[in-house]
């Protein structure tokens, strides 16, 4: 792979990176040092990454690979209480204290879901990435990531469907 194939093929993956890299660090900068990182290490891998058959599976997975040494390098605890939801607050001081309840119900039902339950909704619903990334990524079949997401859903819905029946009086 030379220079112009390594950068329309793996470098132009760096910004649909930067969202899973900067979840699984917890900071902003951290993700940028690593994405740099993780780059550096496949320009290394550039002649394995030519002949494999999904290069933005591999990529992703490399990624998702190198977050998580770093933090078990730094000992780090994956904190999941800092995912951030994309839910747009409104000035309105009311509306924005329900949209901070509501960030902190479903973070709470979040953590909650097993693993893989967890990841597929945040990289789904959350960080807006394709069926086809987050398989590869996980490797795992779309068809398994479909079933993941949908019972997360439902689980989330269900845990929210209690909350609100529940703080409206109907049991």
């Amino acid at each position: 792979m030379n220079k112009i194939d390594f950068k329309l093929k793996v470098f132009s993956l760096s910004e649909r990176l930067f969202p899973l890299v900067a979840r699984m660090l917890g900071n902003n900068a951290n993700a940028e040092d690593a994405i740099q990182e993780i780059m550096m290490k496949l320009w290394v891998k550039r002649k394995k990454i030519a002949k494999h058959p999904n290069i933005t599976g591999f990529v992703f997975l490399t990624a998702r690979n190198h977050c998580i040494d770093l933090l078990r390098k730094k000992k780090l605890v994956l904190d999941d209480s800092t995912i951030p939801l994309k839910i747009l607050a409104s000035r309105n001081e009311h509306i924005e204290l329900e949209w901070k309840e509501l960030n902190s119900i479903i973070e709470e039902i979040l953590q909650k879901l097993p693993k893989q339950q967890k990841e597929v909704f945040i990289m789904r619903d959350l960080d807006g990435y394709e069926f086809t990334e987050i398989a590869s990524t996980m490797q795992l079949k779309v068809e398994n990531i479909r079933v993941l997401l949908s019972r997360a859903r439902k689980q989330v819905r269900t845990e929210l469907e209690k909350t609100y029946s529940y703080e409206k009086g109907t049991y």
